[in-house]
């Protein structure tokens, strides 16, 4: 009995995160305002209603994934910061950390960046919290580094270098071949240690 609760789970656990891979895609297409949860039923092989079994609607949705997102950020950057060995390596690793995260989910930036304020307000308030926390990792390391630094300008440098890494999802969309997955990498890398180092 506990396998097939297990199985069930898992099975539920799957299906969510199903839902939220479409929502991703069809909101960063779309916009927030342009799908239905019929839509996103579709997209996610379930019918509209069912999405209710996952969600309280579509702002829940909406809601998942952008604080799923920048919880994932803030705790993944915790760590990346936890296992480096100086100063040096906690900023190079979190520049490779938040890379792999704008190569990864371009979708969930192009949302961010467009659908933030069609979220709830306690959601939104809670996302922004999420955030503020993951641009200290940032500033924190930025002035372990250069300790004259003052944090003001360490922010700012810190929401410099987001700008350009994720920039990408909205580059890759040009028209144009996109480049390499590894090249992207690589020049993105780059250039954000290049400015934040400057």
């Amino acid at each position: 009995m506990t396998e097939t609760l297990t199985d069930r789970g898992r099975a539920k656990a799957d299906r969510r995160d199903a839902l939220l891979a479409a929502a991703a895609r069809l909101f960063a297409d779309r916009g927030y305002a342009g799908v239905t949860l019929e839509d996103l039923g579709a997209a996610a092989g379930v019918s509209g209603p069912a999405v209710y079994r996952h969600f309280a609607g579509k702002a829940a949705v909406l809601a998942a994934l952008l604080l799923g997102a920048s919880d994932g950020l803030l705790r993944g950057g915790r760590e990346t910061v936890e296992e480096a060995a100086d100063a040096a390596s906690a900023l190079r690793s979190l520049i490779a950390f938040h890379v792999d995260f704008a190569i990864a989910n371009p979708d969930v930036i192009r949302v961010q960046d467009r659908d933030l304020q069609s979220l709830p307000a306690a959601d939104a308030h809670e996302v922004r919290r999420l955030q503020r926390e993951y641009v200290e990792l940032w500033v924190d390391a930025l002035q372990a580094l250069a300790p004259d630094r003052s944090a003001s300008e360490a922010r700012i440098r810190a929401h410099a270098a987001f700008g350009l890494v994720n920039s990408t999802p909205h580059s890759a969309r040009d028209g144009s071949r996109p480049p390499a997955t590894a090249d992207v990498r690589r020049v993105l890398e780059a250039m954000a240690w290049a400015g934040l180092t400057a």
